[in-house]
């Protein structure tokens, strides 16, 4: 058997022809990134999938369709979904922490122009701030 076979040609005990669209995704030195992409999509589907991208997209798919098989062999129900949500409630926690501290300091702002008006600049740049409100960045 020849050394210079891909992980995937290892794993499915084929030779390694020249132009196997696994061999440059796919090192024999990382057996299980294939393993897991093959459990859950089928070589066929892989090939079929690489095959339709254009060469330079290649290794990012096989990068994608790797996570996202590790995360579905790590949790069944819902892959990688479940880490899509757990960031998006931090996300929304973030923005709302922020929404809490921003009224805060107009708060603190506008108690310190009342008292003195030499601070009124500083409440009218923070109010302009607060009404652009926090960015968001919806998947």
């Amino acid at each position: 058997m020849n050394s210079t076979r891909c992980a995937a040609c290892k794993y499915l005990r084929k030779k390694c022809p020249p132009d196997c669209i696994f061999s440059p995704l796919f090192p024999a030195s990382d057996p299980q990134r294939f393993a897991h992409i093959h459990r859950i999509y089928g070589a066929g589907n892989i090939a079929r999938m690489l095959q339709k991208l254009p060469a330079h997209l290649r290794a990012q798919a096989a990068e994608s369709l790797s996570f996202e098989a590790r995360c579905r062999i790590e949790d069944p129900v819902y892959g990688c979904v479940k880490i899509i949500s757990q960031l998006q409630q931090e996300i929304f926690m973030a923005q709302s922490q922020l929404a809490k501290t921003l009224a805060q300091f107009q708060v603190f702002c506008n108690s310190l122009s009342i008292a003195d008006p030499q601070f009124q600049h500083a409440a009218e740049a923070s109010s302009s701030f607060i009404d652009q409100g926090p960015r968001s960045n919806h998947l």
